[in-house]
């Protein structure tokens, strides 16, 4: 049985309106969605724990009455990790390591210098005093989003890392709790959705507030994340997950079939593109989608997101493929191509560039080192994968000498002045030598 898959080519009339029809997308946080997740917000804000212990039950039908049986301590999450099976263990281990050593690097110190009169002028890079990941739970269970969120905080240095997750059913995921113990996180809460984001952003009497809130989660978790922006900070937005394969033809189909699967599989909404010059390799990524499709476990959710979202898409030169590249600013980008670095200096937009024929997309979900935590719809415009620096604080140093003082305090009152700030420019002034 083949797949309906939209196709089109860049040399169209009507290529715009294609991609504007390709692109388009909005979460569907409708009126109704907004009232839920604002009562729940008020009610966690105004009674706490009570009003959390009491969505929890209902929501991931538990019946716990207090929350010491909803924190899980550092011993279980220990345990968790001793008790994995040998090469699950090794494997978690290893990328956690990798995320690490990537992250290290990111790490920022603070610095300053001194000006020929002596003034002083610098940052001084701080860490957030405590942050909160949201982990899904349930179904959604990705041992992977407490790595890439964790791992950055703690190497940062974050003092406190508050982790909730929510267990539908009371069902602990014993590799998620590997991870939080890998990932050095501080406490662990099995609560979930809009109600958890509450917790964290205004606290309980159990549930510390944080400084910062990080990590996927459905549409209400994203709401809620929008919804007590200010209070805290967030991380993004993140819409579904998006890759776009740049092939020119020279690579095995099937395995250009599978990258756009390893997307299209996470659910409905994703979406995976292919760009190529070779109409006929086109043809044969197509067969490939036909051929490898009923292999699938999750085939129906890949048959509508390529139904419903996908794209193959002939380019006529490099050039155009390139600005293909630029105009989707596409969260996954795999150059599948003979000399991906030579492209390089042109590409603009991407969350995270994967290059050459060997690097698949799924060695960054997990571990190749980089975060997998990247901006979505096109946001790769204007932000960046999460990282180190999204949990650190930067102040800026100014120490004014005498002399300083003087000479700064002259051009500062001239402007203050032209604002209009007679304060602001006095303030200055008093500090003129004669």
């Amino acid at each position: 049985m083949t797949i309906e898959i939209r196709r089109f080519s860049s040399a169209q009339p009507d290529y715009a309106q294609q991609m504007d029809t390709l692109l388009a997308w909005e979460a569907v946080s409708d009126a109704q969605v907004q009232k839920t997740v604002s009562d729940i917000v008020f009610d966690i804000r105004t009674r706490g724990d009570a009003a959390l212990i009491e969505y929890t039950n209902k929501f991931d039908r538990m019946n716990v009455s207090s929350m010491a049986q909803l924190e899980l301590n550092q011993e279980q999450l220990q345990k968790a990790l001793d008790e994995l099976p040998a090469e699950r263990r090794t494997a978690l281990l290893l990328a956690a390591e990798r995320v690490r050593a990537y992250h290290e690097k990111q790490k920022q110190d603070s610095w300053d210098y001194t000006e020929a009169d002596g003034t002083l002028l610098g940052q001084k890079v701080t860490p957030m005093d405590r942050v909160g990941i949201y982990v899904p739970g349930g179904k959604a269970a990705y041992p992977s989003s407490v790595l890439m969120n964790a791992i950055p905080a703690h190497v940062a240095g974050v003092q406190e890392i508050i982790m909730v997750v929510p267990t539908p059913d009371g069902e602990l995921n014993q590799l998620v709790l590997a991870a939080a113990a890998a990932a050095g996180v501080s406490r662990v809460f099995t609560v979930g959705g809009a109600q958890a984001v509450a917790a964290l952003a205004y606290g309980t009497e159990t549930v510390p507030g944080v400084d910062k809130i990080v990590g996927p989660g459905n549409i209400y978790v994203a709401t809620a994340k929008r919804m007590v922006f200010g209070q805290v900070g967030i991380d993004m937005i993140a819409g579904p997950s998006e890759i776009l394969v740049v092939c020119d033809g020279k690579t095995d189909p099937d395995w250009i079939a599978m990258d756009l699967f390893s997307q299209a599989e996470h659910d409905e909404d994703a979406q995976s593109i292919l760009v190529s010059t070779d109409a006929d390799f086109l043809d044969a990524v197509k067969a490939s989608i036909d051929k490898l499709l009923p292999t699938m476990e999750r085939a129906d959710i890949i048959r509508t997101s390529l139904t419903e979202r996908g794209a193959l898409i002939h380019a006529q030169s490099d050039a155009d493929a390139i600005a293909i590249i630029n105009r989707i600013a596409p969260e996954h980008l795999e150059l599948s191509v003979e000399d991906p670095q030579a492209w390089l200096p042109t590409i603009r937009h991407a969350g995270a560039i994967f290059m050459g024929r060997y690097t698949a997309e799924a060695l960054g979900d997990y571990c190749a080192g980089p975060n997998h935590v990247l901006p979505t719809s096109g946001t790769a415009r204007f932000s960046s994968p999460l990282g180190v620096y999204d949990f650190q604080k930067r102040s800026s140093l100014i120490m004014c000498s005498a002399d300083g003082a003087s000479e700064l305090g002259k051009t500062a009152s001239v402007l203050a002045r032209g604002e209009f700030l007679t304060a602001h420019a006095r303030s200055a002034e008093y500090r003129i030598k004669d």
